[in-house]
């Protein structure tokens, strides 16, 4: 495997029910401007359905990689040898710690409509941040690729 390809790469894209509420937000738009008459009614469908497609689409951009020796979740890069042994959480854990267990100085990528996630200890002393939770689908697979490129870090340093 090239050093720079992923060993891990998801997206947690919306749920296609969100994608049903754009489109009815969309139409929404559209009846609001409905007595002003069609052409006013048709731009209201496409602002009001594009606006709420690209709420959906950004929230759903969110994308977490292990590639390069780092982890890659959202905006942040974190290098394996500032990260602890992951801790896979199933869904009742990963609620706990979304909420009454959360720490206010971790890295939280995380989104509601994913039931399980992993929580990974940052091991630099001059990083305050704690953990960093990570919403996942496929939480065992993301704790394997985060182990690996440990591994691999310890080798290596």
């Amino acid at each position: 495997m090239q050093p720079s390809a992923p060993s891990y790469d998801e997206r947690l894209t919306a749920p296609g029910s969100w994608w049903v509420i754009a489109a009815l937000l969309g139409l929404s738009g559209g009846l609001v401007l409905y007595p002003l008459g069609n052409v006013p009614m048709l731009a209201g469908v496409i602002v009001a359905g594009a606006l709420a497609a690209m709420a959906v689409s950004s929230y759903g951009s969110a994308r977490i990689r292990v590639v390069a020796g780092s982890l890659v979740a959202g905006e942040a890069r974190i290098p394996a040898s500032a990260l602890g042994a992951p801790e896979v959480l199933d869904a009742e854990e990963a609620r706990a710690w979304r909420t009454y267990k959360a720490d206010a100085r971790a890295f939280m990528l995380m989104r509601g409509y994913v039931a399980g996630a992993v929580r990974i200890e940052v091991t630099d002393p001059q990083d305050p941040t704690p953990y960093v939770y990570l919403s996942s689908r496929d939480p065992e697979a993301l704790a394997a690729a985060v182990e690996a490129v440990r591994a691999g870090a310890v080798r290596e340093g």
